[in-house]
Order: C-alpha cells, then sequence, then structure tokens
C-alpha cells in the first residue's frame, strides 16, 4: 500500500469517506431530515465497572450491547456466533474506509478472490487481534437536546468483525466495544460526516442509572439545566500523544484524549512529586495525563499516588481504618461527615496546563465498599514504563477514571481540539441520570 502516513493521501481520503458514507445516507434523508444531534444511553455494569450502551445494526435490525470506551479506534463485534444480515460488505484493501482506518493488512476471508481491509480491534481488559473491517447499516436515536427522538440510520457505516475469543474480560451479555476515539473511523467522525455535525461529542455518566452519550450540536438539558451551554463550561486543550499506547498500533498517533496538566491541589495546596511524569517522556508516548471511560478509578503512577494519598489522609484529619484492595485510604463512614450532596471531604484540584481548575468534590472522591468503610477512589498503577502484563505498571501517569467523570459533563471537541467540562452537576442540582430518555 502507498505511504499510509502521507498527510495528502489521509486528507484525500477523510473526503473520500466524507462524502461515501453521506451519500449512503441520503435515502434516509429524503423521509427523514438529518437531525442536529443523537443519543445512546449509557448504564454501568455493577460487577466490571465497565460502562454499556447498546447499538442497533443489521438488516434485519439488531440490538446488541457493547463496552464504552472513550478513546477506543474503532465499533467492533463478535461475528462468530449469530451475526447475519443481508446488508453486511466487507471493506476493499486500498478503499478508502481501509485508509482511513491505517489498516497495514489484507485478509482473504477465507475466499482467494476477496481482498479484505485487515486491522487490529482491541480489548483493554484482555488481549487484541486481527479482524476485518465490514459496513453495515447503523440506526441511532435522535434528539432535541431535551427527549430522543425518531431512529435515524447510516446504510454503510465500518465496523471490525472479530472472533469471539476478544469478548474475554468484557461484561456478560455484551458482544464487542464501541470506540470514540480521534480516529477517523470511530463513531464520532463518522457520525459527523453522515449527518454534517460539527465533530464533537459529550459524555455524561452515572454509576447507579442511565448516562447519555450526545453527538452533534448543541443543547443537551439534563433536568432543565443546558449542561453544553458554553459559558457552563471550562476549557482546556486536547494534547495529541504521538505515540499509541496499544501494542498493535504502535507508530500510529494515540486515538485517546489527554489534557495537560501540570499540578495536583489538596485543600489548595501542590502536592509534591516529579512533576516531569506529567509529560510525555519520550518517543514511546510514556506519561502525560488521560480520561478513561475503561478504567473505573483514577489511576496514578505509583511515586505520586504515594505522594497524593499522604498529603490526602493528611488533609482529612481523622483516623484510617484498614485499607480495603483496591484503595490505600479508608475511613469510617460514621467519621466522615456528609453534605445534601455526599461527603464531605477535602477536594482534589487538578490544575492543568492553561491554569484551568477541575475540582473532584466529595461524591467523586469516596467509595463506599460497604461495612460502613468509604475509601479514596484512587489506584496504584504501577512504576512508568511500556505495560508488561507480567508486571503492574503503566504507560501513562494519570489517568482519570470513570468513577471520577461521573455526574461530570464532557465536551469532547475534535475540530478545535478542545476538552469543555462541566465539574460536578450535583451542586447545580442535577445529574446525569437525568436526561429524559421519554420519546416525545
Amino acid at each position: 500500500m502507498a505511504s499510509l502516513s502521507s498527510p495528502t493521501i489521509l486528507l484525500f481520503s477523510f473526503f473520500l469517506i466524507s462524502i461515501l458514507v453521506s451519500l449512503s445516507n441520503a435515502t434516509t434523508a429524503k423521509t427523514v431530515p438529518f437531525p442536529k444531534a443523537l443519543v445512546l444511553r449509557v448504564t454501568k455494569d455493577t460487577k466490571t465497572l465497565q460502562y454499556i450502551t447498546q447499538i442497533t445494526q443489521r438488516t434485519p435490525a439488531v440490538q446488541a450491547k457493547v463496552v464504552l470506551d472513550v478513546g477506543g479506534e474503532f465499533l467492533w463485534v463478535d461475528c462468530e456466533k449469530g451475526y447475519k444480515s443481508s446488508t453486511k460488505k466487507p471493506v476493499p484493501c486500498g478503499s478508502p474506509q481501509c485508509v482511513l482506518s491505517l489498516s497495514g493488512a489484507c485478509s482473504s476471508n477465507g475466499k482467494s478472490t476477496e481482498s479484505i481491509c485487515s486491522v487490529t480491534p482491541t480489548n483493554p481488559f484482555s488481549v487484541s487481534t486481527s479482524g476485518d473491517l465490514f459496513t453495515d447499516i447503523f440506526y441511532i436515536q435522535s434528539t432535541n437536546g431535551f427527549n430522543p427522538g425518531k431512529s435515524v440510520s447510516v446504510p454503510n457505516l465500518p465496523f471490525v468483525c472479530a472472533p469471539n475469543s476478544l469478548l474475554k474480560g468484557l461484561a456478560s451479555g455484551t458482544v464487542g466495544m464501541v470506540g470514540l476515539g480521534r480516529n477517523k473511523v470511530a463513531l464520532p467522525s463518522l457520525l459527523s460526516s453522515a449527518f454534517n455535525f460539527p465533530r464533537k461529542f459529550g459524555i455524561c455518566l452515572s454509576g447507579h442509572s442511565n448516562g447519555v452519550v450526545f453527538f452533534g450540536k448543541e443543547p443537551l438539558v439534563l433536568h432543565d439545566v443546558h449542561v453544553t451551554d458554553p459559558t457552563s463550561l471550562i476549557y482546556t486543550p486536547l494534547i495529541r500523544n504521538p505515540r499509541s499506547l496499544v501494542t498493535t498500533s504502535q507508530g500510529n498517533p494515540s486515538t485517546e484524549y489527554f489534557i495537560g496538566l501540570k499540578s495536583i491541589n489538596i485543600e489548595d495546596k501542590p502536592v509534591k512529586f516529579n512533576t516531569t511524569l506529567l509529560t510525555f517522556k519520550n518517543e514511546n508516548g510514556h506519561g502525560g495525563t488521560k480520561i478513561s471511560t475503561i478504567d473505573p478509578y483514577t489511576t496514578l503512577e505509583t511515586s505520586i499516588y504515594k505522594a497524593v494519598v499522604a498529603a490526602y489522609i493528611k488533609a482529612v484529619k481523622i483516623p484510617t481504618v484498614k485499607a480495603v484492595a483496591p484503595f490505600g485510604a479508608c475511613y469510617n463512614a460514621k467519621s466522615i461527615g456528609f453534605t445534601w450532596i455526599g461527603p464531605n471531604v477535602p477536594r482534589i484540584d487538578l490544575v492543568l496546563t492553561n491554569d484551568k481548575v477541575w475540582s473532584i468534590i466529595g461524591p467523586n472522591l469516596m467509595v463506599n465498599v460497604g461495612n460502613d468503610v468509604l475509601c479514596l477512589g484512587l489506584v496504584d498503577g504501577g512504576p512508568l514504563h511500556f505495560v508488561d502484563w507480567g508486571v503492574k505498571s503503566t504507560s501513562t501517569a494519570v489517568v482519570i477514571g470513570g468513577f471520577q467523570i461521573e455526574n461530570n459533563f464532557l465536551l469532547f471537541d475534535l475540530g478545535a481540539s478542545r476538552l469543555g467540562f462541566s465539574k460536578s452537576l450535583l451542586p447545580r442540582q442535577t445529574e446525569c441520570s437525568n436526561f429524559n430518555f421519554t420519546s416525545v
């Protein structure tokens, strides 16, 4: 294949796929006007702590549960068990979709006359393997920002057919994963092309009820609160990690979402640690700070973790109790005060490189582990180096995990390369479960 790294080829290919996906949707547009926004419902699996959404594909249409990966490269599903569709089509090698996937391989799919685009879908909970790129009809609900509306379709949406073995480690009943990463064949870019949306999406996760993923134009309203109001969001640049941390994608830019972090403060006092870990250490992309829906809790490199936990214990000023894994600082819940929004404990401030502050308050810090015990929801990720499956380690210094994201609205603006965040919605008397999923 011709030089895949060529900016000219990639730009031209993106132009082609935009036309192809948009034209394939034209028949739908004749009967149903293009929506201004789209919405997916998200729930949390109580056993694995994974975030789950439901997609609809195929002819005849089939609903399927998949795990949400905000930084993932692809929509991939298990095609070995019962995937039947009259509209499923292989993506040929050398096609615009294949070039955009950054594939470097072809597959025959068991047929000598076929040459199918082959990629490497990843399950971050277990393994990676090869899979073939196909297209099929994809359905998703429209929304006016207040309620879900009619279902609309994209007839030829690219996805990866993966083997059944790739499901290992995923929540029971799920058949794949949906990636919302920064690459051109992840769902945000594909939907943007199909419906002429801005290249942005929002996530609002809930730990106990329905959360929401929102694609397209504002507003998004949660219990009369317009969480997408630009005046209510704090913005910070999205930083491109030049090196993917996924073994199978080494050499390509990361599709994950990194932000610039310069210090961690507790009660307005900076925690002392080696802040050079907060930048990318070398050409391998180690270090930095990313946002993840895969990590259930915020994970810190070992030296950062020890410093933050020690400073937090000092700030809380009440005795700890026996730690409950995977946490390092736990307390008797009866010794902690509560307000109407949750545990009244010192906040943790993430001071970003543009001097904006992401404040994490009690409900996003204290995890109820049972038996009247609350634990600080931070996890030791191990020392910083490329992940070795036999050794506890981390390739990213700070990973802001799901628990800390819950009830915070995050707007990923790919076009402007920035993240808008709301901080906790609880003091505004709303939460992510307040989107009204009742159709009008």
